[in-house]
């Protein structure tokens, strides 16, 4: 299932037990799968238009008032453009705004660098109180959905919107929305990734696997606050570090893991993430071999860990 469909039914259901629900878009409910939720809330499923700062600052006076507001857009149009009114109006605001970021990194493909959010993960790392989480699948999704509107505070979710690769298929997976979800466990290497890079990761602990390497797959799917256990367990156990994200090096997960260990447990690191690039155009296949993001790149960094 698309991520963002994964997103919209379980919002749905929760909208029809929950009346202090809102779904604000800034006209791309279509691109983010919540078109379908103003047949149903005629009310409560409203579009902006595409004024993403205005559609910050409604969400922000409608919490105020007791709703728990969602607002969806492209990353970047949320991101950057309404980074003040997310800054002061929901987080100085002490406002419970759930921000859906859609097309993150370089998912944005064909719609070009004014489109990729190179950045956000690190914006939004540096808004007080603020959570940051980024889905795998659309089963991890589903599952966050509750516990975002049931937590009491600003999250950005920064959603890749379409068909990904199911990861967490076990009939037992529970999500915790605070927890780190252990993918494989190994003893040679810890790899933690977030968001789009889990399959390329999960790939490349194969190939590793071929060589003699045993790594240890951690997903990271929140970012802020990080599970700092997860992090320091795992990176205590094997010595070595690996970062995994569809994001520039700057700010993202390889920094929150480097802040954890750096004060806790300095260990040798490598990143596999977006060198200090603009965004190009590309279908993603050409952006992962552009940016380093491959398979092969991940295999080649973990193996350097080794020399």
């Amino acid at each position: 299932m698309e991520v963002r469909k994964a997103f919209a039914n379980t919002l749905q259901s929760l909208m029809e037990k929950n009346p202090k629900i809102v779904m604000l878009d800034a006209d791309l409910a279509k691109a983010g799968g919540t078109f379908s939720l103003r047949k149903v809330f005629p009310d409560r499923a409203i579009d902006c238009g595409i004024a993403e700062c205005n559609m910050v600052s409604i969400a922000a006076g409608l919490s105020a008032y007791g709703y728990i507001p969602f607002v969806s857009t492209f990353a970047p149009f949320v991101a950057r453009r309404a980074f003040d009114q997310i800054a002061v109006s929901v987080a100085y605001g002490g406002q419970n705004v759930k921000i859906i970021g859609t097309d993150p990194g370089i998912s944005a493909q064909l719609n070009g660098g004014t489109h990729m959010s190179f950045e956000d993960v690190a914006a939004m790392r540096a808004i007080q109180n603020m959570v940051v989480f980024e889905p795998v699948d659309a089963i991890q999704m589903a599952q966050a959905v509750e516990q975002i509107v049931n937590y009491n505070g600003p999250v950005y979710v920064r959603m890749y919107r379409k068909d990904t690769p199911d990861v967490f298929t076990a009939p037992d997976y529970k999500f915790d929305l605070f927890k780190a979800d252990k993918i494989k466990d190994g003893k040679d290497i810890s790899i933690f990734v977030s968001g789009l890079s889990t399959v390329d990761v999960i790939a490349a602990g194969e190939e590793l696997a071929k060589e003699g390497i045993d790594a240890e797959i951690i997903n990271i799917h929140t970012v802020k606050p990080i599970d700092k256990e997860a992090v320091i367990a795992s990176a205590k156990k094997t010595g070595r570090v690996l970062t995994v994200e569809n994001h520039n090096k700057f700010g993202g997960l390889y920094s929150a893991v480097s802040e954890v260990l750096s004060e806790e447990l300095p260990t040798p690191m490598q990143y596999v993430a977006i060198e200090d690039k603009i965004g190009v155009v590309g279908k993603l296949g050409e952006l992962k071999e552009y940016y380093g993001l491959t398979v092969k790149d991940i295999v080649a960094k973990a193996k350097k860990l080794f020399k």
